[in-house]
């Protein structure tokens, strides 16, 4: 396996990868009829932010100085799969025969020569043991990060307000829990499931009210992405980090954009033919 080191890509060329990676989760997907296209494709910028960009991997998935990305949101993995294969972790053959004929399955399974640092097929894991990784690396004196990819509506299961009060304790600040903020959540939104409020404004205060510290960011402004997990690395904070991403669940799609049905459903000819935001 030949694992490249991060490019450490500029504001254009990190546009052009996205769109490149979002095309190809499409692709495949389609292909190989996996549904959870939608939440997969939510998530494609910032971990382009991450991998392109402001994540330390060297290309040695083993490199105990490697920063760690944790999916919580597995079921949204295309994209961490689509991106791990063009960086060389995993075969493209793998990744081409994902959901019928390759280890890769519709949730990640821990593998870390192939960069998949953890399984999370349930929700409420991946926040737990992020904090756990992060504890750990603090205590051993290795500088490096952990990021852990957790849904809004994931953010019901209270195993992650535990990680986040014990996050909070021991100011694990090289933790930082980005939130895929797109309001959706299996077949409906968040508001006609579990609470009236606004749900960004809920998450944003409860975070703080638990001593972390929170930002808001448009989660398809790539810039700001990175400028957000740049200023973050630079250090000055003694506690864990929340990225409020506002995302758009399904976004590339138009017809698959903020659509709860979409959630496991596959995209038809007609619904492509309604147009695509990549070229």
């Amino acid at each position: 396996m030949n694992s490249k080191p991060n490019p450490r890509l500029n504001p254009i060329e990190l546009k052009a990868q996205a769109d490149r990676i979002r095309k190809d989760v499409v692709e495949v997907s389609v292909r190989n009829g996996a549904g959870h296209i939608a939440p997969s494709l939510s998530s494609v910028d910032y971990l382009i932010a991450l991998y392109y960009h402001s994540l330390n991997h060297t290309g040695d998935p083993l490199d105990p100085k490697r920063d760690r990305l944790i999916l919580s949101k597995a079921h949204g993995g295309y994209a961490l799969y689509s991106i791990l294969s063009d960086l060389g972790y995993i075969a493209r053959a793998d990744w081409d025969g994902f959901y019928k004929n390759s280890f890769l399955a519709g949730c990640a399974e821990m593998s870390l020569k192939h960069g998949l640092e953890a399984g999370c097929g349930s929700l409420g894991h991946g926040l737990p043991m992020a904090a756990g990784m992060a504890y750990g690396l603090k205590v051993q004196g290795i500088q490096a990060r952990v990021y852990c990819v957790v849904g809004d509506g994931e953010m019901q299961e209270g195993s992650n307000w535990e990680a986040v009060q014990f996050a909070a304790k021991f100011k694990l600040n090289n933790l930082v829990i980005v939130i895929d903020n797109n309001g959706l959540q299996a077949m409906d939104f968040l508001q006609n499931v579990l609470t009236d409020r606004d749900v960004t404004e809920d998450l944003h205060h409860k975070f703080e009210a638990f001593g972390t510290h929170v930002e808001r960011v448009d989660g398809h402004h790539i810039e700001a992405l990175v400028e957000i997990f740049e200023r973050w690395k630079r250090g000055g904070m003694d506690r864990p980090q929340v990225m409020l991403a506002k995302c758009i669940k399904g976004y590339g799609v138009k017809a698959m954009e903020n659509v709860a049905k979409f959630h496991f459903r596959l995209p038809t000819e007609e619904d492509m033919a309604q147009g695509v935001r990549y070229e």
